[in-house]
């Protein structure tokens, strides 16, 4: 068996998943919503958001099936929580890769109120993106729009794409809406 706290712990695979529960009470919500994204059967432990180098980015499908129920299960998350009918949420994960596999790429949260998806989706990459870019000494403008910074990242050559997986809804009345956005690491 092998030490997997002699280096680290370092994932090898990484999948994105995401869903929106409702209920009356507000961790139902958020259980309701885990099932949606197909992990409430883990024992989510989150960190923080570093994507490790040579991380292969799989899907949804493939990276279930490799899921033990009960098991614990590492993840980055965003969560976004409401009772207030008709507010609209959004929580998302967005990701840069950088060009060199051998380097490390950046995952960020994003828990909005007020936010539809593209909006929580675009800020999501974007901070993944200028995080990374930061690490790289790319500077950007953060005052030009995502679109704009998006070019400047992707053209330096030191960041192959972005992504972002967003999950949106609104509140409805006497039920709490949760929606949830996860990354979550699979290690061999």
């Amino acid at each position: 068996m092998p030490n997997l706290f002699a280096n680290g712990m370092v994932p090898s695979r990484i999948f994105l998943t995401k869903g929106i529960g409702r209920h009356r009470y507000q961790l139902k919500s958020f259980e309701e919503a885990l099932r949606q994204a197909g992990v409430a059967n883990q024992n989510l432990v989150q960190v923080s958001s570093i994507l490790p180098p040579k991380c292969k980015i799989i899907s949804k499908s493939a990276g279930l099936k490799e899921l033990v129920p009960g098991s614990i299960a590492f993840c980055v998350m965003a969560r976004t929580d409401t009772n207030e009918h008709g507010r609209l949420i959004a929580s998302s994960i967005g990701m840069a890769v950088p060009k060199d596999k051998n380097n490390w790429g950046y995952l960020s949260e994003v828990h909005g109120h007020g936010m539809n998806e593209k909006q929580a989706g675009d800020m999501a990459e974007d901070l993944a993106a200028e995080m990374l870019g930061t690490t790289l000494g790319l500077e950007v403008d953060p005052n030009t729009a995502w679109s704009e910074r998006e070019q400047v990242y992707k053209s330096t050559g030191f960041i192959i794409r972005t992504s972002n997986i967003t999950q949106a809804g609104r509140g409805e009345k006497g039920l709490w809406t949760t929606s949830v956005a996860i990354a979550m690491f699979i290690f061999d």
